[in-house]
């Protein structure tokens, strides 16, 4: 991993994204919020719940193996709820939290690293290939393809996959997030969202793809530089994102650099 340089203050970065990300702002789309003290209870639509907080307050393992107890029958009383996410962060102080999730049925899926980069600092003229040109989508039609690319790279079937429909619900939620695509002859070759977060100096980055034939070209280098410069007209102070150990170099690269890691906690009914 890159080493953060010396004027890069990493201890304010991530006070700055648990303060202002650790709280509703997470969860603009929350249909139900129920509080279980520092728990945020949320559920979304399509049955999907969720569990974050700002951080444990101390409690010790019997405590936070309390919590899981109780957050988990919230969920299993609601019949519409059909999978529960828990977010957990590297420097969370939180005893015995891993083995209270395994022992309720949660499983742990691959750690990500949070990154987050001052937003000027990835503005950048990052050179693209012949004939690769990036834009903003907001046409159905554009969407649709631009998702139908993203799960042809993730191994999913966009006729059943639903991250289209998905997409679009939320885009009528929330007008101000950003679908941005790189094209070559007409298709979408990357792509990537940028979510500014109301209320905060942040703005995420997500939903980064390219088709491997056309990676190591700069192209979603480009794209992030792009979403950099309008979250910056935005008054966007900081970009943050959850990365895999794929994208993160992209990212570093790109200016962000890793404040500390993100590990998502599954049950299914």
């Amino acid at each position: 991993m890159n080493v953060p340089s010396a004027d890069v203050d990493v201890p304010s970065l991530l006070a700055a994204y648990d303060d202002q990300l650790r709280t509703d702002a997470e969860t603009p789309s929350a249909v139900a919020v129920t509080r279980l003290g520092p728990l945020r209870l949320v559920a979304f639509l399509g049955g999907r719940g969720f569990v974050t907080y700002r951080d444990l307050g101390g409690a010790d393992a019997a405590t936070v193996r309390g919590f899981v107890a109780t957050a988990l029958a919230h969920f299993r009383a609601d019949d519409t709820i059909s999978n529960v996410e828990w977010k957990t962060r590297g420097h969370d102080v939180a005893p015995g939290l891993h083995e209270a999730l395994v022992d309720h049925g949660f499983e742990p899926d691959d750690p990500e690293s949070i990154m987050i980069g001052e937003t000027r600092s990835l503005v950048a003229d990052v050179p693209l290939p012949e004939g690769v040109t990036l834009r903003r989508v907001t046409a159905e039609a554009d969407v649709r393809a631009m998702s139908a690319m993203a799960d042809e790279v993730f191994g999913d079937d966009p006729l059943t996959s639903g991250h289209a429909d998905q997409i679009l619900r939320r885009q009528e939620r929330d007008p101000e997030m950003e679908l941005w695509v790189a094209e070559a002859d007409g298709r979408v070759i990357s792509a990537g969202r940028l979510e500014p977060v109301p209320n905060t100096q942040f703005a995420g980055l997500w939903g980064g793809s390219t088709r491997p034939e056309w990676r190591g070209r700069g192209i979603y280098r480009a794209l992030t530089a792009a979403r950099a410069r309008s979250a910056l007209a935005r008054g966007k102070v900081y970009l943050h994102s959850d990365s895999t150990e794929f994208s993160r170099p992209i990212l570093e690269r790109s200016g962000l650099v890793k404040v500390s890691t993100t590990t998502p906690y599954e049950w299914r009914r």
